[in-house]
């Protein structure tokens, strides 16, 4: 794989993840308990033995850089690379990334220059572990100038999604992006033929992009440069190029998820925490997950009930009760709190304060509020993004069922029934939300 180099997208402004992408990039939003988006597709790269890898993105990439500088490093001995490239502007190109293929074409004067035979573009914002290396294998295998890799769908989902037709030999013949209604109708395609039973194919009848494409180098050179009027990978490049390229679909059978959404980026989290056999895990030691090193203690937990709960590293808790739930680093939750169904991404640093919870009398602020969960608080089905400071007997419950709201100076949003408590934000004691 020394010959292949990798690109990943780290994606717009990240407006379907507001509120946790107001402060960071889409791919360094947290994600159970420890890690960041970014995690996955740069990880499966290295188990993958990729280790020249590109990340593109040009909103809020501070805390994003911060990750990757401290999370991977190469020896000197060794041509691997980790690096952000942020959108920029220069006199040939004044604008800032305007779609996906328009992020690669601004750099293409950088990628052009890479010895290598193939380009894989992958996204910043999906759940899954893969071996790419067996995906270039079945590339170069079937000569193919593109291959993209797809899973079967339902209808659910199948209309936010790229939808294909491919032949007897995988070659797609018919792309569709994002169709509805009859067109919709005409994506479906007996997905026997790609090993489902015929029990799964009725229930998943189209054959959906993952996002997941790899190039021959000089194919995405040409795409590019021939097509500058073309800024998106999924609705105009791909559809494009299999009217004069050999265009391959890899099918992929394992777990995968879009969580580039509120609601999907909950759901995937807390599904973390089934047992004993999780959609996805992370316990694969053939197959890690790589993060950032902190050196943090390990979590300490006084007189408390959990179930069916993930604990991150660092945490104090007291004497509380965590059902189904994900719990993030260095999170403190006090005494009589009841932690539902929700995701608490943790905090950054800790106070000073002792290992109660409680400021010392020298700290000369009593009124203040603390770094994490107060007192009988009650979380049910919400995500408390970093640093949040929650007061005593505060009930977020989303008690008036609201599906949406943006309540930005109170210091949370609710998306899809989700309550979100925004990073650094305080709730004072007694609030209900």
């Amino acid at each position: 794989m020394k010959r292949v180099l990798s690109i990943i997208l780290g994606g717009g402004a990240g407006t379907r993840l507001y509120p946790l992408t107001k402060v960071r990039a889409k791919p360094a939003v947290s994600l159970a308990g420890m890690y960041r988006l970014i995690d996955i597709p740069v990880s499966n790269c290295l188990n993958s033995d990729i280790f020249k890898i590109y990340v593109l993105t040009q909103f809020n990439s501070a805390s994003l850089n911060r990750h990757i500088s401290k999370a991977y490093n190469f020896s000197t001995f060794s041509d691997g690379f980790v690096e952000v490239l942020a959108a920029q502007q220069t006199p040939d190109s004044p604008s800032w990334f305007e779609g996906t293929a328009d992020a690669v074409r601004k750099y293409l004067w950088m990628f052009e220059e890479a010895d290598v035979d193939e380009f894989i573009i992958l996204s910043g914002d999906h759940l899954y572990r893969m071996d790419y290396s067996d995906y270039v294998m079945k590339h170069r295998e079937s000569g193919a100038d593109v291959t993209l890799s797809v899973v079967p769908i339902g209808y659910k989902t199948a209309s936010s999604f790229g939808l294909m037709k491919v032949d007897d030999s995988n070659r797609i013949v018919d792309f569709s992006e994002k169709p509805k209604g009859e067109a919709l109708e005409a994506m479906k395609v007996d997905t026997t033929a790609m090993g489902l039973s015929p029990e799964e194919a009725e229930e998943k009848p189209f054959i959906a992009s993952m996002g997941i494409y790899v190039f021959k180098k000089q194919v995405l050179i040409d795409l590019l440069k021939n097509n500058p009027e073309q800024t998106d990978f999924g609705k105009e490049i791909i559809p494009a190029s299999s009217r004069d390229y050999n265009v391959q679909a890899y099918l992929f059978k394992g777990y995968w998820e879009d969580i580039g959404t509120i609601e999907a980026f909950y759901d995937a989290n807390i599904a973390l925490t089934e047992q004993p056999n999780p959609a996805f895990s992370f316990y694969n030691e053939e197959s890690p997950i790589y993060t950032r090193s902190r050196y943090l203690p390990p979590s300490k937990i006084k007189d408390s009930q959990i179930t069916k709960s993930i604990i991150s590293e660092g945490c104090i808790l007291k004497q509380c009760r965590i059902h189904n739930s994900v719990i993030g680093l260095r999170q403190r939750i006090h005494a009589n709190c009841e932690i539902d169904s929700a995701l608490l991404i943790g905090a950054d640093y800790y106070e000073k304060m002792d290992e109660d919870g409680e400021f010392p009398i020298t700290a000369g602020q009593p009124d203040k509020i603390p770094i994490g969960i107060g007192e009988g608080s009650v979380i049910r089905k919400a995500i408390i993004d970093k640093n949040a400071r929650i007061g005593k007997n505060v009930q977020i419950i989303n008690k008036d069922n609201v599906e949406e709201a943006e309540r930005e100076d109170e210091g949370y949003y609710i998306r899809s029934g989700i309550v979100v408590v925004l990073k650094n934000a305080t709730i004072p004691d007694g609030t209900i939300i």
